[in-house]
């Protein structure tokens, strides 16, 4: 180990992923990485010298300012192939057909959690989505919390979905009905609390119907341009940009030649790389869209007092990130060469026409699963370098940047990307790591649901009552 520099206070191998300067470099002048800069020197840089916090910060500020300067996207064949699913009335396709428990209100979690417990006791997969919100909001901030959880309530991944009220809270059933709108009634039931005697044994009558209802479902090929799939980076380290995420953008290039659709979020790990993201719109009203969604969350930040360029997180950074147009440049990646062709508000659904979408919402881990699912991602493409155990109501594969991580945490890793830095072809991985996504779509657990591991977080943006 080595002391990186004593304004860190953090110690590294020398290999961890962490820069060092390939020139002199100026104070002022830009620090490039990606082919874009990623910051400004502040302090001279002798050729060899490592760079990290102590000599390299951020330029990003304002809300920002963009042109559109569109790309032609490469022509690539259309493909055809199909994953095995479950075809469900709507015409929408599920990769799992799981009982889905879903509360209104945070004040059912505790019944909810006990019908699932008994369902899955029973042999019936089951999960119970609880989370905090649906009372004590108001506005846009409920609206929010309504959108998320209709977008879960309509997921094809689960057969079944019982809906759990209270009965007084802000978020009530015919409220929430209204934001819903139609709904397979032989697939979602809804149950009030305050207005049943033994709530336990009329959850307990209603799941035992639903689950009868998905006995007659099937798996059948699908085709592919049925497969939503999200696309996530949490606990990044230096090698995210150079392993992982680049093996997942050409992965998707894969997927989006067969027409599925790419579904991508946290919108402020964008700032500082959204020229490049934007100049894949494909036409002035997607950038707009786009252009517009990014400003907006710049806006968040700056109406909160707070400055654009607050990320990395310490891990990130000990991690050999040093600042945020560094770690967009190596999270847009993700995409690949994928064409934008919209942004898409909290629990909206895209159109059946494939390509890349941005999700809005943050980068936090838990808060962006719970957005890409909510959008109707069937699996998510979770990338990391530090490890994290998180995962969302779908199956959430878990890809290494570096093969320390796989090593040390194999019951938390479904793949490993840190490979291509001992020479390994990226073509071949892409391929490699396309065949597990439509295992997983298959059927094959990833590591995350093999232990019973998921959770949602809902984003908040009001006042609590």
């Amino acid at each position: 180990m080595i002391r990186i520099h004593p304004s860190d206070n953090v110690e590294i191998n020398p290999d961890s992923g962490h820069k060092f300067a390939l020139r002199h470099i100026k104070k002022g002048e830009d620090i490039i990485k990606y082919g874009y800069p990623i910051g400004h020197a502040t302090a001279d840089i002798q050729a060899g010298e490592h760079v990290h916090t102590h000599n390299l910060r951020s330029s990003l500020s304002g809300s920002g300012v963009w042109e559109y300067t569109p790309k032609p996207a490469a022509e690539t064949p259309q493909q055809s192939g199909t994953f095995s699913g479950y075809l469900r009335a709507d015409g929408s396709a599920g990769i799992r057909n799981e009982l889905w428990i879903i509360p209104t209100v945070g004040c059912a979690n505790c019944i909810a959690k006990v019908l699932a417990d008994k369902m899955c006791a029973s042999g019936v997969p089951t999960k119970a989505l609880t989370h905090q919100f649906g009372c004590s909001q108001l506005g846009g901030d409920l609206l929010m919390t309504q959108q998320i959880l209709c977008g879960l309530i309509r997921h094809p991944n689960a057969g079944g979905v019982l809906v759990l009220g209270l009965g007084c809270e802000e978020n009530h059933i015919d409220l929430l009905k209204g934001v819903l709108g139609d709904y397979d009634a032989q697939r979602v039931r809804f149950l009030n609390l305050q207005d049943c005697g033994d709530e336990i044994a009329e959850g307990m009558t209603i799941l035992h119907e639903l689950s009868e209802r998905m006995n007659q479902d099937i798996r059948c090929n699908i085709p592919l341009s049925k497969l939503r799939i999200g696309i996530k980076c949490g606990g990044s380290d230096g090698y995210s940009g150079i392993t992982a995420n680049p093996l997942v953008g050409r992965t998707m290039e894969r997927f989006a030649a067969h027409g599925s659709t790419i579904l991508m979020t946290e919108i402020p790990e964008s700032f500082g790389a959204e020229q490049t993201l934007l100049s894949r719109s494909t036409d002035r009203a997607v950038f707009d869209e786009a252009a517009g969604m990014i400003r907006r969350f710049r806006e968040y930040y700056i109406s909160h007092g707070e400055g654009i360029s607050d990320n990395p997180s310490p891990g990130n950074v000990a991690g050999g990130i040093t600042t945020l147009e560094e770690k967009s440049l190596g999270c847009v990646q993700k995409g690949g060469h994928v064409p934008l062709c919209g942004a898409l508000e909290y629990g909206v659904t895209p159109p059946r026409t494939g390509g890349l979408y941005l999700v809005d919402g943050p980068g936090n881990d838990l808060v962006a699963c719970t957005n890409l699912t909510a959008a109707g991602a069937h699996m998510i493409l979770f990338t990391t370098g530090r490890g994290t155990p998180l995962c969302a109501p779908v199956p959430t594969l878990k890809i290494a940047t570096n093969s320390r991580l796989t090593a040390i945490k194999p019951h938390w890793i479904d793949f490993a990307a840190g490979v291509l830095l001992e020479g390994v072809d990226m073509d071949d991985l892409s391929g490699r790591l396309m065949q597990v996504c439509l295992d997983c779509a298959g059927g094959v657990p990833t590591e995350g649901e093999k232990r019973g591991y998921f959770d949602i977080a809902i984003f908040k943006n009001g006042v609590t009552l």
